[in-house]
C-alpha cells in the first residue's frame, strides 16, 4: 500500500502530536548517530519539546564544545567575548524597554489627570491617539473578563438546574411508588406523615 503524503502543518490532536514527536525525535537522533559514524562527522542536535523538555545529542565530545566550535567557525570570536556582547545587548534592550514603559506610564497618568480635570495644560493629538488606543485595549479586556464571568455563572446555574431536575425526578418516583399518585397538591402534602426529604449529599449545593 502506498503511503499517503503527510500535510506539513501542526497536528491538532495532542495525543497524535506527542506520538509523532517521540517517533520522529528518535528517528532524527538515530540518523544523526549513523551519519556521525559513517562519515566521521561531529553532530550536535538540540530539541525542546512543546512542554519545554530538553533533548540533545553530541556525537563527539560535549554539546558545549560543539557550540564553542560553532561560534568560533562562524564569527571567529572568543566565546567569552560573545557572551559579554550578548549580555550588553540584553542590558541595552532592557533599558530601551524600560524607557518605553516609563514614557507610556507618564502618558497614561497625564491622560487620567486630564480626564479627571486635575491636569494642567492640554494633550497633543498624538497623546490623545495613544490614550484612545490604550482605552480601547482596556475596554476589550474588561469585556472579555465580563463575558468569562457570565459564562461561568450560566454554567453554574445550568448545573444547579440539572441537580434540581434530578431531585424532582427522584421525589416524583418515590411518591409514585409509595402513594400511587404523581400529582400532589397542598392538602395531600399536609396529610403525608413523612416529609419529602432526601439525606443525600448529591442534591446539596
Amino acid at each position: 500500500m502506498v503511503r499517503g503524503k503527510i500535510q506539513m502543518k501542526r497536528i491538532e490532536n495532542p495525543v497524535h502530536r506527542q506520538v509523532t514527536f517521540c517517533k520522529r525525535r528518535a528517528g532524527l537522533l538515530k540518523k544523526a548517530k549513523e551519519l556521525s559514524v559513517l562519515c566521521d562527522a561531529e553532530i550536535g542536535i538540540i530539541i525542546f519539546s512543546a512542554h519545554g523538555k530538553l533533548y540533545d545529542l553530541a556525537t563527539k565530545g560535549t554539546m558545549q564544545g560543539l557550540v564553542n566550535k560553532y561560534l568560533k567557525s562562524t564569527r571567529g570570536a572568543d566565546p567569552d567575548v560573545e557572551d559579554r556582547q550578548a549580555t550588553e545587548k540584553q542590558v541595552q534592550d532592557t533599558k530601551m524597554e524600560i524607557d518605553v514603559l516609563k514614557t507610556e506610564i507618564d502618558l497614561l497618568q497625564k491622560g487620567l489627570r486630564y480626564m479627571s480635570g486635575g491636569g494642567t495644560g492640554k494633550m497633543t493629538m498624538d497623546e490623545l491617539h495613544v490614550l484612545e488606543k490604550n482605552l480601547e485595549v482596556w475596554i476589550d479586556h474588561i469585556r472579555s473578563v465580563k463575558m468569562d464571568i457570565m459564562f461561568q455563572e450560566i454554567q453554574l446555574l445550568k448545573n444547579k438546574e440539572e441537580i434540581l431536575r434530578a431531585a424532582n425526578h427522584y421525589l416524583n418516583d418515590k411518591m409514585s411508588s409509595q402513594y400511587a399518585f404523581t400529582n400532589i397538591d397542598g392538602p395531600v402534602m399536609n396529610e403525608i406523615a413523612y416529609p419529602l426529604a432526601i439525606q443525600n449529599e448529591i442534591y446539596q449545593f
